[in-house]
């Protein structure tokens, strides 16, 4: 069984969406070598939105992250933030994107510098959120320990000293200082285990509600996109194969490749109706 992608992936409200892909591809290699990591990939994130996008290793799902993030350059298609082209931008211009846009990736440890303290880690965030004077930085160093569940403690910790939650938590802060319209969370719960993956989406739940954030949420475990989503997106092949809001994609899959991810997660449906 195939299925063309759901017409239904507007964002929730008809209002204008806040990012807008449109048909973005990524080729890597050339000739018999070439990949189609990300192929003609169209999709829209609205404001306050929570979106999934799912899929295997090696479905493009993370490169399609990268190209959100504008840290890699996509072969073909375009990204618009609000309606303005931010598909090539460069220079300044590029890093007011990433004041607007930030990302949390997989290991919470390979991105620090472990020769930092958490402390200077976050006030090299603060330069590109032009923070001013110290005390400003201070405040809003605590504040966004605060909002993830961190005390002012940490910041004088060392990497190694930190549990995999807390180095996360600590990522999340370093985003949320910026104070982003949209966060990318690029498997962000996947290296904790169950109980520190649950606290992390509660965190990420929480800025939604909180910051009125937009969240852009990557993972291979279609449970997770159950939980946080207003909308998911699965990704087969660098190809979006079905995407819709969350409660169709899980209650009436249309494409082989759904029914198989949701077919691993065996009490899904139990959980979605306890």
């Amino acid at each position: 069984m195939s299925a063309q992608p759901r017409s239904d992936a507007e964002p929730r409200g008809g209002a204008e969406p806040l990012i807008e892909a449109k048909s973005l591809s990524r080729v890597f290699g050339h000739g018999a070598n070439t990949v189609r990591a990300v192929d003609d990939v169209s999709f829209t994130l609205g404001r306050q939105e929570v979106v999934s996008i799912v899929g295997e290793s090696g479905s493009g799902k993370s490169t399609l992250a990268r190209l959100v993030l504008r840290l890699l350059d996509p072969t073909s298609g375009t990204l618009h933030l609000s309606g303005r082209d931010v598909t090539s931008l460069k220079g300044r211009d590029l890093q007011a994107y990433w004041r607007d846009v930030q990302a949390v990736f997989q290991d919470p440890f390979s991105s620090f510098n472990q020769f930092f303290t958490v402390r200077r880690l976050l006030n090299r965030s603060l330069r590109l959120a032009a923070a001013g004077s110290a005390e400003r930085g201070e405040t809003l160093m605590a504040q966004a320990l605060e909002h993830v569940g961190l005390s002012a403690d940490v910041l004088d910790k060392w990497p190694h000293q930190l549990s995999g939650g807390q180095r996360q938590r600590v990522m999340i802060a370093r985003a949320l200082m910026l104070q982003p319209r949209i966060l990318v969370a690029d498997e962000a719960t996947s290296m904790l285990d169950a109980s520190l993956r649950a606290n992390i989406l509660n965190v990420l739940a929480d800025l939604r509600r909180d910051y009125d954030m937009t969240i852009l949420f990557i993972t291979h475990d279609i449970g997770q996109a159950c939980y946080v989503s207003d909308r998911v997106l699965v990704m087969s092949q660098g190809k979006v194969v079905e995407q819709g809001p969350t409660d169709e994609v899980i209650f009436s899959p249309r494409h082989e490749y759904t029914q198989r991810l949701l077919a691993d997660v065996p009490r899904l449906h139990e959980n979605i109706l306890d």
